[in-house]
């Protein structure tokens, strides 16, 4: 199981991943930085907890958003069920492993967050 390498909030992480899903595990990790940079230019510092799961509220509505798009789509566009399926369920896998990530890189912060409150 591979492990990358990634940065959200100007903080390094590493985290594992599938083999062949290394890029796609960085792609998605620069979307959760740049929602952290949003939630920072909009609210400033908030605690990095907050912060992340502010950034993961975001991406979450982009996703909601997007679904409803794709289902309004296939609604109006004759897809065939196989292909919705799909689509669904790469959807699913990806909000999926999103959650994997910010899960991971909040329990890291709390981890982080512990070791400071007893240096």
């Amino acid at each position: 199981m591979p492990l990358v390498n990634v940065m959200v909030n100007n903080r390094a992480y590493t985290i594992a991943c599938d083999d062949g899903e290394e890029e796609h595990l960085k792609e998605l990790a620069a979307h959760v930085d740049a929602k952290a940079r949003e939630v920072l230019a909009s609210v400033g510092q908030v605690g990095d907890t907050r912060m992340l799961l502010m950034a993961a509220l975001l991406i979450a509505d982009e996703h909601h958003e997007l679904a409803a798009k794709v289902t309004a789509g296939a609604q109006a566009v004759s897809v065939s069920t196989g292909e919705k399926q799909s689509l669904h369920l790469r959807a699913e896998k990806a909000e999926s492993h999103a959650a994997d990530v910010l899960e991971s890189a909040a329990k890291k912060l709390e981890d982080v967050a512990a070791r400071l409150a007893h240096a």
